[in-house]
């Protein structure tokens, strides 16, 4: 991402500001285009909660942000710079919700682009087994980005099983619909879910590995229907 050098040295010292500062901060430093502005929105968002997640629990483990290094690429020379300051940020989980609203004021509430930010949060918090305090600061985080809490859910089903219906919730079918059903479900994901418009929407090519593990969780839990209803 080019913006990472301008983004890493004008943000190192922002960990406790909020993300609207932050973003105007480093935009008045440039030029930038409405999907440059998105995307160092979504940088600073996606590194200040995954660092303040991981204190959740009251231990931010090594694990955690190995998982976040290897869901968000970043270039080799400017590695130093995003952990000073995912170590600054994650010195506490204060200001997490005001994150979460700047979040959803700049890049839409419930857009797909916070959806996948969502989603990365989750695949880190369950590296080393997740915390009930965890998901108490990710439903949080949820709401405060404008998801509803069925929605919520949908999204934690991809990632924390809890019955046999969880291939319903990742869908968001009800238990017993029909092929039908289903097979527009599964449709309408395979839409919202194309890297192509999370891309568009502001989500950083290199955090695109979220997107090729969500798009796997769906389609297996459309195999998993299918194979039941036959």
């Amino acid at each position: 991402m080019v913006l990472w050098a301008l983004l890493l040295t004008g943000a190192a010292g922002l960990a406790g500001a909020g993300l609207v500062t932050a973003v105007d901060r480093i935009a008045g430093a440039i030029r930038h285009s409405a999907g440059q502005r998105r995307q160092v929105a979504f940088t600073i968002a996606a590194i200040a909660l995954a660092a303040k997640m991981a204190r959740a629990d009251g231990h931010a483990s090594d694990r955690e942000f190995a998982a976040f290094q290897r869901l968000f690429q970043v270039p080799d020379d400017e590695r130093a710079n995003m952990h000073r300051f995912y170590h600054m940020a994650r010195q506490s989980t204060h200001g997490h919700q005001a994150y979460a609203r700047q979040a959803a004021q700049l890049l839409g509430a419930g857009s797909p682009t916070l959806e996948d930010l969502l989603e990365a949060l989750l695949m880190i918090a369950t590296v080393d087994g997740i915390h009930p305090d965890e998901l108490v600061f990710l439903q949080e985080v949820a709401v405060a980005m404008g998801f509803s809490l069925p929605a919520w859910e949908g999204i934690k089903a991809r990632h924390i099983p809890l019955s046999p219906d969880d291939p319903h919730a990742v869908l968001g079918v009800q238990p017993g619909a029909s092929v039908a059903e289903i097979k527009a479900a599964w449709r309408a994901l395979a839409r919202a879910h194309h890297p192509d418009r999370h891309i568009a929407e502001g989500t950083p090519s290199e955090f695109i590995r979220v997107a090729e593990i969500r798009m796997a969780t769906i389609n297996d839990a459309y195999r998993q229907l299918m194979k039941a209803a036959a």
